[in-house]
């Protein structure tokens, strides 16, 4: 296991190498981003990929890239790059800079996104697969059906704030009682006070209150409404994939106070996953979103640990 110094970055800079490129579904123009420490350079080893995915109700950006002035480093961007990854972001259909259209954006339509996606990263990286995922909320559900669909491209894989059926879950409960509006409408209000209800409607004090501004002055300019699919999907049709379609090796990692799913229902899917490349982590002091949590980096240094494991020798 890696020390808490092996988990600090590495480099002490505020410089980094930007990118952004655009992938195409269809008509759908998906907007991806990528940082680097450096400039990637012809012949040099490449970087292993990280590929960040966001959640329901916020784009990748604000999402994993946040300033949050005087309260120190939020950027997963940040944080990865300087660990020595090729860290990635993709906005899906109907988020942030990608296409708004008619579409639902549900967890299908992700999975599509991100196989779009795909041919940009491997023409860029020079790499056909093994990518790493770590996704944020519904998001993580969105790598796993994306893992189990393409088995072959998938990585090491994090689930940061997973749902899995639903069962005795408080925030679920109240959602579906929203849920004849979910089915009747492709888009959901996503106002000022939705955004920052996400830091307290399950724990005062997991969050510096600063975020919650920092997020809507981020989030807001994409628009108010946000697509409905994956709230219809988390609401009506849990299970979305069974966890012995996941073959990757895969970290569940929950916040103590989260209440999008109990650690019972996590803990049945974590024991359902069939590879025994597979950690489960509760982390104390965090609620629903672990990207934007005062302890926040309890969450880098258990994400990373994950992804930089050895394989194993022996497997018997």
């Amino acid at each position: 296991m890696p020390t808490a110094a092996d988990a600090q970055p590495a480099v002490a800079t505020e410089t980094f190498w930007n990118q952004r490129y655009e992938a195409m579904k269809g008509n759908v123009k998906l907007q991806l981003y990528r940082r680097r420490l450096k400039a990637p350079v012809r012949g040099e080893a490449p970087l292993p990929v990280l590929i960040l995915v966001h959640g329901s109700s916020m784009s990748t950006m604000p999402t994993f890239d946040l300033t949050v002035p005087g309260a120190g480093e939020y950027s997963m961007f940040n944080v990865f790059a300087k660990y020595g990854y090729d860290v990635w972001g993709i906005d899906f259909e109907g988020y942030g800079r990608s296409s708004v259209t008619p579409g639902w954006s549900d967890i299908k339509s992700g999975v599509a996104d991100l196989n779009a996606m795909m041919p940009v990263v491997g023409r860029e990286t020079g790499q056909r697969g093994g990518y790493h995922m770590i996704g944020e909320l519904s998001g993580a559900v969105r790598v796993a059906a994306f893992g189990a669909q393409y088995p072959d491209r998938a990585g090491r894989l994090v689930f940061s704030a997973y749902t899995y059926t639903g069962k005795d879950s408080p925030t679920l409960t109240e959602r579906a009682k929203n849920l004849k509006f979910y089915q009747e409408n492709n888009r959901r209000p996503r106002p000022k006070e939705m955004l920052e209800s996400i830091f307290t409607r399950d724990k005062a004090g997991t969050s510096d209150p600063r975020t919650a501004a920092a997020l809507v002055a981020a989030e807001l300019p994409f628009g108010d409404t946000v697509p409905t699919g994956t709230y219809l999907d988390m609401t009506s049709k849990l299970p979305i994939i069974p966890a012995s379609a996941t073959k990757s090796p895969v970290l569940v990692i929950r916040g103590q106070h989260d209440g999008i799913a109990t650690e019972a229902d996590l803990l049945d899917f974590y024991r359902e996953l069939p590879n025994p490349d597979k950690s489960f982590v509760t982390l104390p002091g965090m609620a629903h979103t672990l990207v934007l949590g005062t302890n926040r980096e309890l969450f880098w240094y258990a994400s990373q640990a994950f992804l930089k494991s050895p394989k194993p020798l022996v497997t018997v």
